[in-house]
């Protein structure tokens, strides 16, 4: 029984520390983008002594937020639709069709989630810029699609692998080809899969910053995250300002994560189980 207790506590402990370390910024964030900005400057570790929602609005009206918030929202949209689209495609194409090289295509796509994007910018831009795609809606769909691609294809693989061979047997022999099987079985069959992958494909594209600075350097085309760094440069000493309009970025993504933390676990050990 000690020995449990034990092994419960040491296993606690570390969970508690990583639970604190995730959870202090966000409220650190929130308790700075309260505070006015004198509150701030005397000492910006205490609690704010009101909520000076006034910070927000400043911070959403200032550098064209909404026109942020909308660049956001359409170039994340499409993407996840493309993403989930080809990745759910190829995956029922390499986990349940045979063909010569179906195994090479699947470690090629676990080869390319090791290639960071840093080592592909350089190329990406320049073809983007020869194709006329920099600065524009598509073209960062497109980056969005290639970054993110291989992951999609790989829990998708891998939860198709898990549906039965028979099932696609019995399918064909009702009659139905190679599309049909995909749209009558493999569609709903790979609903919750799909599902928690739109989730993650979403995070990882609102989140980012990097690509949507590289694609859209003009401002009127910035994404949100972007535009919360311009921020910091306009607002450099308006740190709760600033604050306002990270907390402005984040709420999104935490909603999404509050009402949909199943859908992303189960996204995350997809096809890690058989049966």
């Amino acid at each position: 029984m000690p020995g449990k207790r034990l092994g419960r506590w040491a296993a606690a402990v570390p969970m508690a520390a990583l639970a604190l370390a995730t959870i202090y910024p966000l409220v650190f964030t929130t308790n700075v983008a309260m505070k006015t900005r004198r509150e701030y400057i005397l000492d910006r570790f205490s609690p704010a002594s009101s909520l000076q929602v006034d910070n927000i609005s400043a911070a959403w009206n200032s550098v064209g937020m909404a026109r942020y918030f909308a660049n956001s929202v359409i170039v994340v949209a499409f993407s996840v639709l493309l993403l989930l689209l080809f990745g759910s495609m190829a995956g029922f194409a390499l986990s349940q069709l045979r063909f010569r090289g179906s195994k090479v295509l699947f470690l090629g796509c676990l080869a390319a989630l090791l290639i960071p994007f840093q080592v592909i910018m350089v190329p990406l831009a320049r073809v983007m810029a020869d194709t006329g795609l920099i600065d524009t809606y598509p073209g960062l769909i497109l980056a969005y699609v290639a970054q993110f691609l291989p992951f999609t294809i790989f829990l998708m693989t891998s939860h198709y692998r898990t549906i039965p061979a028979e099932i696609v047997h019995a399918a064909r022999i009702d009659g139905n080809t190679t599309y049909g099987v995909y749209r009558r079985i493999m569609i709903p069959l790979g609903a919750p899969a799909l599902l928690s992958v739109g989730i993650l494909d979403t995070l990882f594209c609102w989140n980012d910053v990097l690509i949507s600075l590289v694609m859209m350097p003009s401002a009127e085309h910035r994404t949100l995250m972007v535009g919360v760094t311009s921020l910091r440069g306009q607002y450099s000493d308006d740190i709760p300002t600033f604050a306002s309009g990270v907390l402005i970025a984040a709420i999104p993504v935490l909603l999404l994560y509050l009402f949909l933390q199943r859908q992303i676990a189960d996204g995350v050990t997809a096809g890690s189980t058989k049966g």
